[in-house]
């Protein structure tokens, strides 16, 4: 079974930035994707984005576009979330997820890692 491992995240003020890691293992298919969620206070989940072990560049909420960048390590199995000029509402719990493509990125979860930006 896939395990996701989370690492980094906590508390900045706004306009801080904040970088969250995330080692995959459990699994031996050449082809899989590596994405985002998060779960803000009262809000519904949502997608920040995803990258897939093909593509060049990743897919982003439009909200964090030009602010968020997601890598992916493809021999090391691990992606990173770089968060950049963080504002208020970018709080939340931060999910990094796994899956055959971006279409099913959500079919394994990691533990999840508070992220809190101050005004």
């Amino acid at each position: 079974e896939v395990q996701l491992v989370q690492s980094g995240g906590g508390q900045v003020q706004a306009g801080g930035s904040l970088r969250l890691s995330c080692r995959a293992s459990g699994f031996s298919y050449d082809g899989y994707a590596m994405g985002w969620f998060r779960r803000a206070p009262g809000k519904e989940r949502e997608r920040v984005g995803c990258i897939d072990s093909a593509a060049t560049s990743a897919r982003y909420l439009n909200s964090v576009k030009g602010r968020f960048t997601i890598s992916l390590d493809y021999a090391k199995r691990t992606t990173a979330l770089q968060m950049n000029n963080l504002k208020p509402e970018d709080t939340g719990i931060y999910y990094c997820t796994w899956g055959g493509d971006c279409s099913d990125v959500d079919a394994y979860w990691g533990q999840g890692t508070q992220v809190t930006v101050s005004s």
